[in-house]
């Protein structure tokens, strides 16, 4: 019991911590490597400054879809781990942990969502002059990804488990 309580503890704050940096690193779309956009910005790199300058993200209502879904996924996460903190101390023996279950799936249900809207809607979401065919996905979509299917199973793990001593 006590190797299980670490390993979900323990991908509960790594998946946490990648779905932060997923929301709020500037690599969801790259142009040549030295323009980029994410949820919040749009940036490019200046060579003889050596520094990036970035301007905010044009506002369209699939961007700000994305963008409510990913900080409700960070949100309902955090609440998640608050919620395990405090059912692991209070819970009588014997006792599922569904409110920290159910918190979690539903944040990966958000970040499911966020990043399929950002797939299916990114030519609208960056209304950029430029062809998106010479730019691709960055690293932080993808963590987005990955952080779906973990948030998803960790939900279902804290379902199924049982308070033990």
């Amino acid at each position: 019991m006590a190797f299980l309580l670490m390993f979900v503890t323990l991908l509960h704050l790594i998946t946490l911590a990648v779905l932060f940096i997923a929301t709020m690193e500037k690599s969801w779309w790259v142009w040549q490597g030295s323009e980029n956009s994410d949820l919040w910005y749009n940036c490019h790199f200046d060579n003889e400054t050596e520094a990036w300058f970035c301007s905010t993200s044009q506002e369209t209502e699939w961007l700000q879809a994305v963008q409510v879904l990913m900080v409700l996924s960070v949100v309902f996460s955090s609440i998640s781990f608050l919620i395990f903190l405090g059912q692991l101390f209070t819970m009588s023996k014997g006792g599922l942990f569904y409110l920290t279950g159910i918190c979690q799936a539903f944040a990966g249900l958000n970040a499911f969502t966020a990043v399929l809207i950002y797939t299916l809607h990114n030519k609208e979401i960056l209304q950029d002059t430029r062809e998106l065919s010479l730019g691709h996905f960055g690293y932080c979509f993808f963590l987005a990804w990955v952080c779906v299917p973990l948030l998803l199973c960790s939900g279902i793990m804290y379902i199924h488990m049982r308070k033990r001593e």
